[in-house]
Formats: C-alpha cells, structure tokens, sequence
C-alpha cells in the first residue's frame, strides 16, 4: 500500500512539474526569434525576409470551419488582437490552458480579444463539438480536413508540439510564440500591449 502511494505522488508531481514548466504534448520547447525585434516591437527588417510563421511575420490565412459548419477565415478578424492556439482534445497541457482562455475571452472580448482554438488530431465534429460543451468553451473553435490542417501548420513553422499559440496583432503580424501551456498571467503580460495600443 505504501508503494502504491509513493507511486501515485511521483506521478502527481511530475505531471504538476510538465504544466509549471509549460512543457507540451510532444514537443521540444523552441524560443521565439527576438532578435530582430526591438523591445518597442518594432520590426527593422522587411516582411518578406522573415520565415513563415515566425515572429514579425505576417500570420498565414486559413479558411477552416466551426462546429456548426460555417467557414471562418483569419482576414475575418481584422483589426482584432487574436490568440490563435493549436491544440487537441486527448493533450493534457491543451487543456491546462482551457479555463484560463475562457476566463480571458469573458473579460477582453469587448475590447477586441478574439480567441481561436484549431484542433489537431482531435476526432469528428460531433466528438469535437461534445468536448468543447463539456468543457463549456466560450471562443472559437475550429477544424478541418487533416491534409489542410497539417499543410496549415508547415504554414506556421511546422507545429512540432501543442498547445503552440500564437499572439496576431490587429494588422495580422505575429508578435510572439508560445510553445506548451502558459497561464493567463503570462499570455496577457504580452496581449495587453498590443490590445490598447
């Protein structure tokens, strides 16, 4: 019984440890380029020398589809700040980050948040669309055909762990990157600046 306990302990705080680190599923933690950025975020070298998908660049388009079936575009959310997190629905570290997103949609919504959740490997749209009202997700979710998904995440520098989240500014310029779970403290360290700027 005593081993038994000791077990189940080592595990609980090794899976406390993975989420305080903001360690994803799958993944190798990569640290955003900053160096062309200065810390005004200002860009000093031309958009179309930066890599896809990196910070400064401008965030790919895509054309996916909610639950309900309707089709929603990125060039939608103009003049918007957007948090755009790919993530899947068996991901622990995915869904670490869940309550901290709605809490953040409820609040920052009326000031130009907008959040999107593009599922990865995550099942059918009624497997998908069951998880999102059991988890009573307030922002938007979306999904697509798994070749467009994952030609989508080459797009934005090869998705190589999830939760990975970008932050888009209101003129569609990434302006940062976070690979695994983060809480809402941090994201919006980085969001606030640009959402009353």
């Amino acid at each position: 019984m005593k081993l038994k306990n000791s077990v189940t302990m080592v595990i609980l705080f090794s899976t406390f440890m993975l989420i305080s680190f903001g360690v994803g599923c799958a993944q190798k933690e990569q640290k955003p380029n900053t160096t062309s950025e200065k810390n005004t975020g200002e860009i000093k070298e031309p958009q179309s020398m930066r890599i896809p998908g990196s910070i400064g660049s401008i965030a790919p388009d895509f054309s996916l589809i909610t639950l309900d079936g309707k089709e929603v575009t990125l060039k939608q959310f103009k003049d918007k700040v957007v948090i755009l997190n790919f993530w899947a629905s068996w991901c622990s570290p995915c869904l670490y980050e869940i309550p901290d997103f709605i809490k953040m949609y409820d609040k920052h919504k009326k000031d130009g948040l907008e959040i999107v959740g593009i599922t990865l490997s995550s099942g059918n749209a009624t497997k998908i669309r069951s998880f999102v009202k059991d988890n009573s997700i307030n922002y938007t979710i979306l999904t697509g055909d798994e070749k467009y998904l994952k030609d989508l995440t080459v797009k934005y520098g090869g998705i190589r762990g999830i939760p990975t989240t970008f932050l888009i500014d209101k003129k569609g310029i990434i302006r940062q990157k976070w690979v695994g779970a983060r809480t809402e403290e941090i994201f919006m360290k980085e969001i606030d600046r640009y959402i009353f700027d």
